[in-house]
């Protein structure tokens, strides 16, 4: 068992760190605005949006443990989180089914342009009435000559308001269930496509998210992904991804995070000595270092068995879980490290608490995540 990174992972890391540090300086995140192009191109440049990307598309051809690294050393190097969450989003959620469930010409079409940073993807699967139950979906797809139309609403589409393009899951046959469900790839100017108005959020601000309107949206059968009513196994297939890769981004904000409280600890006195004298000062610092290090342990062995074609649920489970709760935790430790000064914008410090909160309702609450790993101890 090897814990070390090769040098060309460890290099990997530090280019990425240093170049997403120097392109994207750290200063407070406007409530109002998205991204620009401009950073999305930069992005792709950087080999980010398609780090897991085959190369023969544009991308990386990294596994599932090197692209989850790539997103460490994002997270950790830019302080707008909304942005990096875009960007695994873009690629974990819907580049990847494309790579593993798509045919030739759909993924010639699309992933070249989402690997380069030329496309916005939005993974559409969420709807009002079907969060965490996605064997329920009103969305759906009727069979035509050539191909579906395609009728419903899905909502909290992250980067539903941005995206040229959208990986999408419908009803082929309601009676099925989560067999009765399929999986498509949509261009955003599709007739019969209507993306909604960006929702107001509490933070994640710079990726926009929104409603996917289809009235009666012709999608011809070659960008359908695998074949009718697999849409739920490419589904989870793409969770895997996101859960396992994508949460490795909330890890590079762990040791910003981290790094922060440790320069504010040693630099501020209070009663006449530095405020990391005091053991409750010092022993929220500690608990912080160890839920990283225990989520980050947890996280390289989802990602490990990922690639090696293992059955990762309870793993992906328990790294998904802790990477969440522990960034909200540390987040709060760290408002209470600052005091008044966590509060303010300044520092960044209640940006964190902001975007850290939505890590465990996203990809799976944190509830459904331990009712996986319930299930996989036969429980």
């Amino acid at each position: 068992m090897d814990f070390a990174w090769s040098p060309e992972q460890a290099s990997r890391y530090d280019e990425i760190l240093a170049a997403t540090q120097a392109a994207f300086p750290a200063e407070p995140v406007p409530e109002q605005g998205f991204y620009s192009r401009k950073d999305w191109l930069r992005l792709g440049e950087l080999g980010v949006l398609g780090a897991s990307v085959p190369a023969e598309y544009g991308g990386g051809g990294l596994g599932a443990l090197d692209a989850a690294h790539v997103y460490e050393a994002v997270g950790r190097g830019c302080a707008n989180t909304g942005l990096v969450f875009a960007a695994a989003a873009h690629l974990f959620a819907c580049a990847m089914p494309i790579v593993e469930f798509a045919g030739p010409s759909t993924r010639a079409r699309f992933l070249p342009g989402m690997a380069g940073g030329d496309l916005v993807a939005g993974n559409a699967m969420t709807e009002d009435g079907a969060g965490s139950d996605v064997s329920r979906l009103s969305v759906t797809a009727t069979a035509v000559a050539g191909g579906y139309l395609l009728d419903g609403v899905k909502s909290f589409v992250s980067n539903g308001p941005e995206a040229d393009v959208y990986v999408t899951y419908a009803s082929t046959d309601p009676a099925a269930g989560h067999l009765g469900t399929t999986g498509f790839v949509v261009a955003r100017d599709t007739a019969g496509l209507t993306a909604g108005e960006p929702f107001a959020k509490a933070g994640l601000y710079a990726c926009p998210a929104g409603t996917v309107t289809f009235e009666k949206c012709f999608v011809p059968d070659d960008q359908v992904l695998g074949e009718p009513g697999q849409g739920a196994a490419i589904f989870q297939s793409s969770m895997t991804w996101e859960r396992a890769c994508l949460f490795a981004l909330y890890l590079g904000v762990q040791d910003r995070l981290l790094d922060s409280c440790v320069r504010h600890a040693r630099g501020r006195r209070q009663f006449g000595k530095r405020i990391a004298e005091f053991q409750s000062v010092s022993n929220r610092i500690v608990e912080m270092k160890l839920r990283l290090d225990s989520a980050r342990l947890l996280l390289y062995r989802a990602c490990w068995e990922h690639d090696r074609g293992e059955h990762a649920v309870l793993s992906v489970a328990l790294s998904k879980l802790a990477v969440s709760e522990g960034v909200v935790a540390s987040a709060m430790d760290a408002v209470q490290l600052f005091g008044g000064r966590g509060y303010l914008r300044e520092d960044g410090i209640e940006a964190v608490l902001r975007d850290a909160v939505p890590s465990t309702i996203f990809s799976g609450t944190s509830d459904i995540q331990r009712q996986l790993v319930a299930m996989e101890l036969g429980l």
